[in-house]
Protein backbone atom coordinates (compact mmCIF):
# COMPACT_ATOMS: atom_id res chain seq x y z
CA UNK A 1 0.00 0.00 0.00
CA UNK A 2 3.22 2.60 0.72
CA UNK A 3 4.22 1.86 -2.98
CA UNK A 4 1.15 2.69 -4.17
CA UNK A 5 1.20 5.85 -2.11
CA UNK A 6 4.33 7.14 -3.21
CA UNK A 7 3.43 5.93 -6.95
CA UNK A 8 0.55 8.04 -6.75
CA UNK A 9 2.58 11.16 -5.56
CA UNK A 10 5.02 10.96 -8.69
CA UNK A 11 2.08 10.60 -11.09
CA UNK A 12 0.44 13.46 -9.59
CA UNK A 13 3.84 15.57 -10.33
CA UNK A 14 4.61 13.81 -13.35
CA UNK A 15 1.01 15.28 -14.88
CA UNK A 16 2.16 18.95 -13.24
CA UNK A 17 5.36 18.63 -15.08
CA UNK A 18 4.55 17.25 -18.29
CA UNK A 19 1.55 18.94 -18.44
CA UNK A 20 3.22 22.75 -17.75
CA UNK A 21 5.73 22.19 -20.57
CA UNK A 22 2.64 21.83 -22.88
CA UNK A 23 0.99 24.71 -21.13
CA UNK A 24 3.65 26.83 -21.87
CA UNK A 25 4.50 25.96 -24.83
CA UNK A 26 0.87 26.84 -26.11
CA UNK A 27 0.95 29.80 -24.11
CA UNK A 28 3.78 31.11 -25.56
CA UNK A 29 2.49 30.62 -29.20
CA UNK A 30 -1.02 32.78 -27.90
CA UNK A 31 1.72 35.51 -26.96
CA UNK A 32 3.24 35.38 -30.75
CA UNK A 33 6.44 33.77 -29.68
CA UNK A 34 8.66 33.12 -32.95
CA UNK A 35 10.17 29.45 -33.03
CA UNK A 36 13.42 30.22 -31.68
CA UNK A 37 11.87 31.77 -28.57
CA UNK A 38 9.33 28.74 -27.73
CA UNK A 39 12.62 26.49 -28.52
CA UNK A 40 14.60 28.58 -26.05
CA UNK A 41 11.57 28.12 -23.91
CA UNK A 42 11.60 24.14 -24.01
CA UNK A 43 15.08 24.28 -23.21
CA UNK A 44 14.95 25.99 -20.26
CA UNK A 45 13.15 23.40 -18.34
CA UNK A 46 16.16 20.93 -18.20
CA UNK A 47 18.90 23.15 -17.08
CA UNK A 48 18.61 22.87 -13.44
CA UNK A 49 17.98 19.62 -13.44
CA UNK A 50 21.51 19.29 -15.61
CA UNK A 51 23.41 21.38 -13.49
CA UNK A 52 21.56 20.07 -10.01
CA UNK A 53 20.58 16.33 -10.57
CA UNK A 54 24.15 15.62 -8.95
CA UNK A 55 23.84 17.86 -5.93
CA UNK A 56 20.24 16.74 -5.21
CA UNK A 57 20.30 13.74 -5.14
CA UNK A 58 23.42 14.13 -2.17
CA UNK A 59 20.96 16.29 -0.44
CA UNK A 60 18.18 13.19 -0.62
CA UNK A 61 21.05 11.18 0.61
CA UNK A 62 22.14 13.30 3.41
CA UNK A 63 18.78 14.47 4.90
CA UNK A 64 16.34 12.21 3.87
CA UNK A 65 13.99 12.46 0.42
CA UNK A 66 10.56 13.89 2.45
CA UNK A 67 11.82 17.58 2.58
CA UNK A 68 13.46 17.56 -1.21
CA UNK A 69 10.05 15.91 -2.24
CA UNK A 70 8.18 18.44 -0.62
CA UNK A 71 10.16 21.75 -1.24
CA UNK A 72 10.25 20.16 -4.87
CA UNK A 73 6.46 19.95 -5.08
CA UNK A 74 6.15 23.77 -3.65
CA UNK A 75 8.54 24.79 -6.14
CA UNK A 76 7.18 23.67 -9.00
CA UNK A 77 3.64 25.05 -7.56
CA UNK A 78 4.72 28.56 -7.33
CA UNK A 79 6.31 28.30 -10.90
CA UNK A 80 3.21 27.48 -12.28
CA UNK A 81 1.60 30.43 -10.41
CA UNK A 82 4.66 33.12 -11.93
CA UNK A 83 2.48 33.32 -15.02
CA UNK A 84 -0.34 34.54 -13.01
CA UNK A 85 1.77 37.70 -11.57
CA UNK A 86 4.01 38.05 -14.42
CA UNK A 87 2.74 38.81 -18.03
CA UNK A 88 4.40 38.01 -21.45
CA UNK A 89 7.47 35.84 -22.55
CA UNK A 90 9.86 36.10 -19.48
CA UNK A 91 6.85 35.24 -17.21
CA UNK A 92 7.18 31.79 -19.35
CA UNK A 93 11.17 31.71 -18.57
CA UNK A 94 10.62 32.32 -15.06
CA UNK A 95 8.28 29.76 -14.49
CA UNK A 96 10.37 27.13 -16.54
CA UNK A 97 13.14 27.49 -14.39
CA UNK A 98 11.65 27.26 -11.29
CA UNK A 99 9.77 24.07 -12.50
CA UNK A 100 12.80 22.67 -13.80
CA UNK A 101 14.37 23.52 -10.29
CA UNK A 102 11.75 22.21 -8.18
CA UNK A 103 11.10 18.51 -10.05
CA UNK A 104 14.68 17.53 -9.91
CA UNK A 105 14.64 17.96 -6.25
CA UNK A 106 11.30 15.97 -6.37
CA UNK A 107 11.93 13.32 -9.21
CA UNK A 108 15.83 12.07 -7.94
CA UNK A 109 14.27 11.76 -4.05
CA UNK A 110 11.42 10.06 -5.05
CA UNK A 111 13.68 7.37 -7.08
CA UNK A 112 15.65 6.65 -3.91
CA UNK A 113 12.26 6.60 -1.88
CA UNK A 114 11.47 3.99 -3.88
CA UNK A 115 14.53 1.95 -3.83
CA UNK A 116 14.62 1.76 -0.52
CA UNK A 117 11.38 -0.31 -0.22
CA UNK A 118 13.12 -3.35 -0.69
CA UNK A 119 15.66 -5.50 -2.54
CA UNK A 120 15.71 -8.00 -5.03
CA UNK A 121 12.70 -8.95 -6.64
CA UNK A 122 10.59 -6.51 -4.77
CA UNK A 123 12.83 -3.60 -5.51
CA UNK A 124 12.55 -4.28 -9.49
CA UNK A 125 8.71 -4.88 -8.86
CA UNK A 126 8.55 -1.17 -7.00
CA UNK A 127 10.29 0.33 -9.84
CA UNK A 128 8.08 -1.43 -12.43
CA UNK A 129 4.93 0.07 -10.61
CA UNK A 130 6.85 3.10 -10.55
CA UNK A 131 7.31 3.36 -14.37
CA UNK A 132 3.47 2.35 -14.97
CA UNK A 133 2.61 5.75 -12.99
CA UNK A 134 5.32 7.51 -14.93
CA UNK A 135 3.53 6.13 -18.37
CA UNK A 136 0.01 7.16 -16.95
CA UNK A 137 1.32 10.57 -16.24
CA UNK A 138 2.55 11.08 -19.84
CA UNK A 139 -1.47 10.39 -20.48
CA UNK A 140 -2.80 12.11 -18.28
CA UNK A 141 -0.81 15.16 -18.34
CA UNK A 142 -1.29 16.43 -21.89
CA UNK A 143 -4.74 15.24 -21.59
CA UNK A 144 -5.73 17.36 -18.50
CA UNK A 145 -4.03 20.46 -19.87
CA UNK A 146 -5.72 20.26 -23.22
CA UNK A 147 -8.98 19.84 -21.83
CA UNK A 148 -8.54 22.58 -19.16
CA UNK A 149 -7.28 25.42 -21.84
CA UNK A 150 -10.03 24.27 -23.85
CA UNK A 151 -12.24 24.54 -21.36
CA UNK A 152 -11.04 26.84 -18.35
CA UNK A 153 -8.84 28.88 -20.28
CA UNK A 154 -5.19 29.48 -20.38
CA UNK A 155 -5.12 31.40 -16.21
CA UNK A 156 -7.48 28.78 -14.74
CA UNK A 157 -5.48 25.77 -16.09
CA UNK A 158 -2.24 27.26 -13.84
CA UNK A 159 -4.18 27.10 -11.25
CA UNK A 160 -4.86 23.39 -12.22
CA UNK A 161 -2.04 21.84 -12.32
CA UNK A 162 -0.49 24.17 -9.47
CA UNK A 163 -3.20 22.31 -7.40
CA UNK A 164 -1.99 18.90 -8.55
CA UNK A 165 1.59 19.81 -7.63
CA UNK A 166 0.53 19.78 -4.46
CA UNK A 167 -0.89 16.50 -4.13
CA UNK A 168 2.01 14.85 -3.50
CA UNK A 169 3.32 16.68 -0.46
CA UNK A 170 -0.52 16.58 0.99
CA UNK A 171 0.18 12.88 0.83
CA UNK A 172 3.47 12.74 2.32
CA UNK A 173 2.56 14.73 5.22
CA UNK A 174 -1.23 13.06 6.01
CA UNK A 175 1.17 9.57 5.73
CA UNK A 176 4.66 10.15 7.32
CA UNK A 177 5.05 6.47 7.30
CA UNK A 178 5.27 6.56 3.87
CA UNK A 179 9.27 7.45 4.41
CA UNK A 180 10.96 4.36 5.86
CA UNK A 181 13.74 5.33 8.97
CA UNK A 182 16.61 6.59 7.99
CA UNK A 183 19.35 3.75 8.64
CA UNK A 184 22.85 5.45 10.15
CA UNK A 185 25.70 5.56 7.23
CA UNK A 186 29.34 6.77 6.48
CA UNK A 187 29.81 6.86 3.05
CA UNK A 188 33.12 7.63 1.83
CA UNK A 189 33.07 11.02 -0.45
CA UNK A 190 36.40 10.65 -1.45
CA UNK A 191 36.56 12.07 -5.20
CA UNK A 192 33.16 12.95 -5.33
CA UNK A 193 30.98 12.16 -8.23
CA UNK A 194 34.32 10.78 -10.33
CA UNK A 195 35.00 8.07 -7.65
CA UNK A 196 31.27 6.78 -8.69
CA UNK A 197 32.16 7.10 -12.32
CA UNK A 198 34.91 4.41 -11.19
CA UNK A 199 32.90 1.66 -10.51
CA UNK A 200 32.67 -0.19 -13.76
CA UNK A 201 29.21 -1.25 -13.38
CA UNK A 202 27.69 2.17 -12.01
CA UNK A 203 29.81 3.71 -15.71
CA UNK A 204 28.38 0.71 -17.80
CA UNK A 205 24.91 1.25 -16.65
CA UNK A 206 24.77 5.28 -16.89
CA UNK A 207 25.91 4.88 -20.50
CA UNK A 208 23.64 2.58 -21.21
CA UNK A 209 20.40 4.71 -19.83
CA UNK A 210 22.00 7.48 -22.13
CA UNK A 211 21.75 5.11 -25.08
CA UNK A 212 17.85 4.10 -23.89
CA UNK A 213 17.61 8.07 -23.75
CA UNK A 214 18.38 8.60 -27.25
CA UNK A 215 16.18 5.93 -28.81
CA UNK A 216 13.45 7.47 -26.75
CA UNK A 217 13.73 11.20 -27.80
CA UNK A 218 14.57 10.35 -31.28
CA UNK A 219 11.12 8.31 -31.33
CA UNK A 220 9.43 11.56 -30.67
CA UNK A 221 11.38 14.44 -32.59
CA UNK A 222 11.91 12.24 -35.56
CA UNK A 223 8.82 9.91 -36.25
CA UNK A 224 6.80 13.10 -37.10
CA UNK A 225 9.05 14.30 -39.11
CA UNK A 226 9.23 10.78 -41.13
CA UNK A 227 5.56 10.24 -40.88
CA UNK A 228 5.21 13.79 -42.76
CA UNK A 229 7.65 13.31 -45.15
CA UNK A 230 5.44 10.06 -46.12
CA UNK A 231 2.54 11.57 -46.41
CA UNK A 232 1.04 10.65 -43.20
CA UNK A 233 -1.81 12.72 -41.56
CA UNK A 234 -1.67 14.08 -37.71
CA UNK A 235 -4.48 11.69 -36.38
CA UNK A 236 -2.33 8.99 -38.16
CA UNK A 237 0.89 9.93 -36.97
CA UNK A 238 -0.83 10.23 -33.22
CA UNK A 239 -1.85 6.41 -33.33
CA UNK A 240 0.96 4.98 -34.70
CA UNK A 241 2.53 7.00 -31.83
CA UNK A 242 -0.06 5.67 -29.56
CA UNK A 243 1.00 2.13 -29.97
CA UNK A 244 4.62 2.81 -28.86
CA UNK A 245 2.87 4.15 -25.53
CA UNK A 246 0.54 1.07 -25.68
CA UNK A 247 3.88 -1.44 -25.85
CA UNK A 248 5.55 0.73 -23.49
CA UNK A 249 2.88 0.31 -20.82
CA UNK A 250 2.53 -3.50 -21.26
CA UNK A 251 5.98 -4.45 -21.20
CA UNK A 252 6.13 -2.48 -18.33
CA UNK A 253 3.70 -4.65 -16.68
CA UNK A 254 5.70 -7.74 -17.49
CA UNK A 255 8.72 -6.65 -16.32
CA UNK A 256 8.98 -8.44 -12.87
CA UNK A 257 8.16 -11.47 -14.52
CA UNK A 258 10.99 -11.07 -17.30
CA UNK A 259 13.54 -10.47 -14.79
CA UNK A 260 12.79 -13.28 -12.57
CA UNK A 261 14.14 -15.65 -15.88
CA UNK A 262 16.63 -13.23 -17.52
CA UNK A 263 17.68 -11.07 -14.42
CA UNK A 264 17.58 -7.15 -14.94
CA UNK A 265 20.84 -6.67 -16.89
CA UNK A 266 19.45 -9.99 -19.51
CA UNK A 267 16.04 -8.26 -19.63
CA UNK A 268 17.83 -4.53 -20.72
CA UNK A 269 20.04 -6.50 -23.17
CA UNK A 270 17.66 -7.84 -25.14
CA UNK A 271 15.55 -4.33 -24.89
CA UNK A 272 18.56 -2.62 -26.46
CA UNK A 273 19.14 -4.68 -28.70
CA UNK A 274 15.54 -5.23 -29.99
CA UNK A 275 15.13 -1.34 -30.44
CA UNK A 276 18.56 -1.06 -32.32
CA UNK A 277 17.21 -3.62 -35.26
CA UNK A 278 13.57 -1.60 -35.13
CA UNK A 279 15.05 1.34 -35.80
CA UNK A 280 16.85 -0.07 -38.77
CA UNK A 281 13.40 -0.99 -39.82
CA UNK A 282 11.66 1.89 -39.36
CA UNK A 283 13.18 3.63 -42.77
CA UNK A 284 12.09 0.62 -44.34
CA UNK A 285 8.49 1.14 -43.85
CA UNK A 286 5.72 3.40 -45.08
CA UNK A 287 2.90 2.14 -44.58
CA UNK A 288 0.83 3.45 -41.79
CA UNK A 289 -0.28 -0.66 -40.15
CA UNK A 290 3.11 -1.58 -40.48
CA UNK A 291 4.50 1.28 -39.16
CA UNK A 292 2.12 0.72 -35.81
CA UNK A 293 3.61 -2.35 -35.67
CA UNK A 294 7.12 -0.88 -36.03
CA UNK A 295 6.39 1.65 -33.06
CA UNK A 296 5.18 -0.89 -31.08
CA UNK A 297 8.18 -3.41 -31.14
CA UNK A 298 10.13 -0.21 -30.69
CA UNK A 299 7.73 0.41 -27.09
CA UNK A 300 8.16 -2.95 -26.28
CA UNK A 301 12.50 -2.83 -26.46
CA UNK A 302 12.77 0.60 -24.86
CA UNK A 303 9.72 1.09 -22.72
CA UNK A 304 11.65 -1.53 -19.81
CA UNK A 305 14.93 -0.22 -20.47
CA UNK A 306 14.46 3.05 -18.89
CA UNK A 307 13.53 1.82 -15.20
CA UNK A 308 15.74 -0.95 -15.57
CA UNK A 309 18.18 1.61 -15.94
CA UNK A 310 17.11 3.21 -12.39
CA UNK A 311 17.33 -0.38 -10.88
CA UNK A 312 21.02 -1.36 -11.76
CA UNK A 313 21.59 2.28 -10.95
CA UNK A 314 20.35 2.08 -7.50
CA UNK A 315 21.82 -1.57 -7.14
CA UNK A 316 25.84 -0.21 -8.29
CA UNK A 317 25.71 2.80 -6.15
CA UNK A 318 27.56 2.70 -2.83
CA UNK A 319 25.79 2.49 0.34
CA UNK A 320 24.08 5.41 1.21
CA UNK A 321 25.43 7.24 -1.95
CA UNK A 322 22.48 5.74 -3.94
CA UNK A 323 20.42 9.55 -5.04
CA UNK A 324 23.62 11.12 -5.95
CA UNK A 325 23.95 7.71 -8.52
CA UNK A 326 20.26 8.42 -9.64
CA UNK A 327 21.43 12.32 -9.50
CA UNK A 328 24.37 11.31 -11.99
CA UNK A 329 21.63 8.79 -13.91
CA UNK A 330 19.12 12.38 -14.69
CA UNK A 331 22.77 14.33 -15.83
CA UNK A 332 23.64 11.98 -18.02
CA UNK A 333 19.67 11.89 -19.61
CA UNK A 334 19.25 15.36 -19.40
CA UNK A 335 22.57 15.73 -21.22
CA UNK A 336 21.34 13.69 -24.11
CA UNK A 337 17.95 15.12 -24.07
CA UNK A 338 19.60 18.64 -24.95
CA UNK A 339 22.31 17.12 -27.14
CA UNK A 340 20.19 14.26 -29.23
CA UNK A 341 18.33 17.33 -31.22
CA UNK A 342 21.33 18.98 -32.10
CA UNK A 343 23.53 16.24 -33.32
CA UNK A 344 20.98 14.41 -35.30
CA UNK A 345 19.00 17.43 -36.23
CA UNK A 346 22.68 18.47 -38.02
CA UNK A 347 22.52 14.81 -39.46
CA UNK A 348 19.31 14.98 -40.70
CA UNK A 349 20.13 18.43 -42.51
CA UNK A 350 22.89 17.15 -44.41
CA UNK A 351 21.94 13.69 -45.03
CA UNK A 352 17.91 13.27 -44.99
CA UNK A 353 15.95 11.25 -42.38
CA UNK A 354 17.29 7.68 -42.89
CA UNK A 355 20.66 7.77 -41.65
CA UNK A 356 19.20 9.22 -38.74
CA UNK A 357 17.42 6.37 -37.79
CA UNK A 358 20.08 3.37 -38.43
CA UNK A 359 22.45 5.69 -37.02
CA UNK A 360 20.60 5.78 -33.76
CA UNK A 361 19.71 1.81 -34.65
CA UNK A 362 23.45 1.10 -34.60
CA UNK A 363 23.80 2.96 -31.61
CA UNK A 364 21.21 1.57 -29.75
CA UNK A 365 22.47 -1.79 -31.29
CA UNK A 366 25.91 -1.10 -29.23
CA UNK A 367 24.33 0.00 -26.24
CA UNK A 368 22.92 -3.86 -26.07
CA UNK A 369 26.29 -4.74 -26.85
CA UNK A 370 27.80 -3.26 -23.56
CA UNK A 371 24.85 -4.19 -21.36
CA UNK A 372 25.91 -7.77 -22.80
CA UNK A 373 29.24 -7.16 -21.76
CA UNK A 374 27.42 -5.67 -17.98
CA UNK A 375 25.47 -9.43 -17.74
CA UNK A 376 28.84 -11.35 -18.41
CA UNK A 377 30.49 -9.65 -15.45
CA UNK A 378 27.40 -10.18 -13.57
CA UNK A 379 27.44 -14.04 -14.36
CA UNK A 380 31.25 -14.57 -13.69
CA UNK A 381 30.72 -12.71 -10.38
CA UNK A 382 27.66 -14.67 -9.31
CA UNK A 383 29.53 -17.68 -10.02
CA UNK A 384 32.63 -16.72 -8.17
CA UNK A 385 30.46 -16.32 -4.87
CA UNK A 386 28.68 -19.43 -5.56
CA UNK A 387 32.14 -21.08 -5.61
CA UNK A 388 33.73 -19.15 -2.90
CA UNK A 389 31.75 -21.06 0.17
CA UNK A 390 31.81 -24.77 -2.18
CA UNK A 391 35.76 -23.87 -1.55
CA UNK A 392 35.39 -23.08 2.09
CA UNK A 393 33.31 -26.02 2.96
CA UNK A 394 36.43 -28.29 1.23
Amino acid sequence: MIVYLAVLCTLFQGMAQRGAKMLASLAALNLGASSFEVGLLAALFPVFPLLLAVYAGRISDRVGVKIPMIAGSVMMAAGLCVPLAWSGMNGLFAAAILIGFGHIFFHVSAHNLIGSYGEGEARVRNFATFSLGGSLSAFFGPALTGFSIDGLGFTATYIVLAGVALVAPVILLAVPRMVPKRTAHSPERGGGSMELLAIPGLRRTLIMSGVTLTGVELFTFYFPVYGRSIGLSASVIGLVMASYAVAAFIVRMAMNRATRTLGEIGVLTASLLMAGVTFLLVPLVSQALLLAVVAFLLGIGLGCAQPLTIILTYNHAPKGRSGEALGMRLTVNKLTQILVPLVFGAMGSAFGLIPVFWANGVFLFAGGLVSLAERKVSVKAGSAAIAGPQEEEK
